[in-house]
């Protein structure tokens, strides 16, 4: 009996020892996970670059204060014909809407993404990031002179 009672409490002994010591702490949350702190990203179409001018032939243009309602029309013309395959003036399609652009895009930019799309999206940080939230369809270069970028650029003003 002596025996059996040292065995059980060898046993037991080794029992406690087996189960304690552990320093990890055990997740107690049964089954639902903390919320994750994520940081969060602006879009590139709603980010406000105005110092970004781009790569491309526009290095500097200045705008009239008052809009040019003829260039504008022009713009208008050409906008319709050449860009609303891809393009909205007042919401998101295939490419970002025009309207607002001049709030958040140099006038530098916008020509440069007009008239060299494909050197921008190569080496223009702004324009990679737009090829991505826009599920990698890069803009069209639709080889519009200086004047029509210009004039698509004042119809941009009128939106």
């Amino acid at each position: 009996m002596k025996n059996t009672l040292n065995i059980l409490t060898l046993i037991l002994a080794f029992i406690f020892i087996s189960c304690g010591g552990n320093d990890k702490k055990e997740d107690v949350s049964y089954g639902k996970k903390a919320p994750v702190k994520e940081e969060i990203k602006q879009k590139a179409s709603e980010r406000v670059e105005l110092g970004n001018k781009g790569v491309g032939p526009v290095t500097s243009l200045d705008l009239a204060l008052v809009v040019d309602q003829d260039m504008a029309a022009h713009g208008k013309e050409i906008y319709g014909k050449m860009c609303t395959a891809c393009h909205k003036a007042e919401k998101k399609f295939i490419g970002p809407s025009p309207k607002g652009i001049l709030e958040r895009r140099s006038p530098e930019w916008i020509m440069n993404m007009i008239l060299a799309p494909d050197k921008m999206v190569k080496e223009d940080p702004l324009a990679k990031d737009l090829l991505i939230e826009f599920n990698g369809s890069p803009m069209a270069n639709q080889n519009l002179t200086k004047e029509e970028a210009r004039a698509v650029l004042e119809y941009f003003r009128t939106l």
